[in-house]
């Protein structure tokens, strides 16, 4: 790793502005620090995070902030195997027993994107392998974000953002492409 961008210069440099090459949406999952897992510095990447990477309106719009105002071209959306959100949404589906308080909001964001797996119904998600659940995940959450927002499907479309969904091996520190929409 080289730790780029993190002398006392550049510090000074983008004080006064941030032009990041690319927005990383992750989880929040404290194994899981994009700057350091892409060896980046200040200023080079705009990250979004939260529990299981899932999405929500202020998420979006930051995302879509760290696009059209700060003119990232690239959206990667970080997965991890591991991830809690996912085996607690898998929990919920095989047991019928779900958390509480906002933790259930975390859960009930996961479930669209692993609830039709399996083939046997919700049971059967507990015989599948957790990567296929988390595999799912990340692949339903890049097309859901050019779903829900006009901006980063128009900006997919016309050639100036790519969006690409990547798994992160804790062990190895390995990083998969899953998904990718857009020219990469």
């Amino acid at each position: 790793m080289q730790h780029p961008s993190q002398g006392v210069d550049h510090r000074a440099e983008v004080s006064v502005a941030q032009h990041p090459f690319a927005v990383i949406f992750g989880c929040s999952d404290s194994r899981v620090a994009a700057e350091i897992i892409f060896d980046q510095g200040l200023g080079d990447v705009f990250v979004v995070r939260t529990a299981g990477h899932v999405l929500d309106t202020t998420v979006i719009g930051s995302i879509e902030y760290g696009v059209d105002v700060l003119g990232a071209s690239l959206v990667v959306v970080l997965g991890h195997d591991s991830c809690g959100a996912v085996a607690a949404a898998t929990n919920a589906l095989t047991t019928g027993e779900l958390p509480t308080g906002f933790v259930r909001a975390i859960v009930d964001r996961v479930i669209p994107s692993i609830v039709n797996l399996g083939g046997g119904g919700p049971g059967a998600l507990g015989s599948l392998d957790p990567a296929v659940l988390g595999h799912e995940h990340v692949r339903h959450t890049v097309q859901m974000l050019q779903g829900y927002s006009r901006s980063l499907a128009e900006s997919v479309t016309s050639g100036r953002v790519a969006i690409v969904g990547v798994e992160y091996t804790l062990a190895d520190g390995t990083v998969h492409l899953t998904e990718a929409v857009g020219a990469v």
